[in-house]
């Protein structure tokens, strides 16, 4: 198969493994509006054979994701079959056996030059405990892999994330927190780019180019997150020998329903604050 260059725009490779879950926040971005999403999902062999295409930058890793991507049964198998020179990061709520991650995964293997975590562990108060979590990242830590705790600051547990921010800092412990996207008590919450671009109150025409590569866990590759949940049609697979990116603006229809992800203004791969995941240009009339 042909290689899939990463486009020296691009700030973040997606590779959904599972968009399955075993947990069930109240406020998961995957279900901002229908989570529609397809649950079925490559082999470990496919997901191998299909990133071990891309050819990326040592500044821009292959981010494993979901859902949670400890669930696919192949999860360990993907993480050490990835060619070396794609650098790898984890973002998963940590609910699997450490133990047996310690003994089949070398820590250097998801570690590299970044000013935040490898493996981003993400806190929800309301479906996890903490202390049981602070142990299992600490033996991680201790183990020499590169990891760090993540809250989202929903109006309903900021003091909770606030204090657990406070407590893991005494022990050492990378803690930090993100703006809570989505809707709460009737109000929007979340710093967007494009006005009016979740509010879910119409639909509009709209040119979009994105600035990420999105894998969906069939292998299928979306304009954006919205798209990936919501099923609609992909642009390509990452097993289609023929693909390659095509880093242009396309046509879309449903400006007005965007994730919250694509259009929230924050930092970018190097931590620098401003950047969207998406660029829209509006059509004139």
């Amino acid at each position: 198969m042909n290689p899939i260059s990463i486009p020296q725009s691009y700030n973040y490779i997606a590779a959904f493994l599972s968009l399955t879950c075993n947990l069930k926040c109240s406020y998961c971005i995957n279900y901002f509006e229908e989570g529609n999403f397809v649950k079925k999902h490559l082999s470990g062999k496919e997901w191998v054979r299909g990133l071990n295409r891309i050819v990326s930058r040592d500044d821009l890793p292959i981010s494993l994701q979901g859902g949670e991507p400890s669930l696919h049964k192949d999860f360990i198998y993907i993480l050490n079959n990835v060619k070396p020179e794609l650098n790898i990061d984890i973002l998963t709520n940590l609910q699997f056996d450490e133990d047996e991650f310690m003994h089949s995964v070398n820590p250097n293997r998801i570690k590299r030059k970044s000013p935040y975590a490898s493996i981003r562990v993400s806190y929800h108060p309301e479906t996890m405990q903490l202390d049981p979590l602070i142990k299992k990242v600490l033996k991680l830590q201790n183990n020499g892999f590169s990891i760090g705790i993540w809250g989202v600051m929903h109006p309903s547990q900021e003091t909770k994330v606030s204090k657990a921010k406070e407590y893991c800092a005494s022990l050492g412990i990378d803690f930090r927190t993100k703006e809570f996207l989505g809707e709460h008590s009737g109000k929007m919450y979340g710093t967007y780019r494009y006005k009016d671009a979740v509010d879910k109150k119409f639909n509009k025409h709209v040119l979009c180019k994105t600035t990420e590569l999105i894998i969906g866990s069939t292998g299928d590759i979306y304009r954006c997150h919205s798209d990936l949940y919501e099923g609609r049609r992909p642009v390509g697979n990452i097993l289609d020998e023929n693909f390659e990116i095509e880093d242009k603006f396309r046509k879309c229809d449903v400006f007005g329903h965007c994730n919250p992800c694509d259009v929230k203004v924050k930092t970018n791969r190097f931590q620098q604050f401003g950047h969207t995941s998406v660029e829209i240009k509006f059509k004139t009339t």
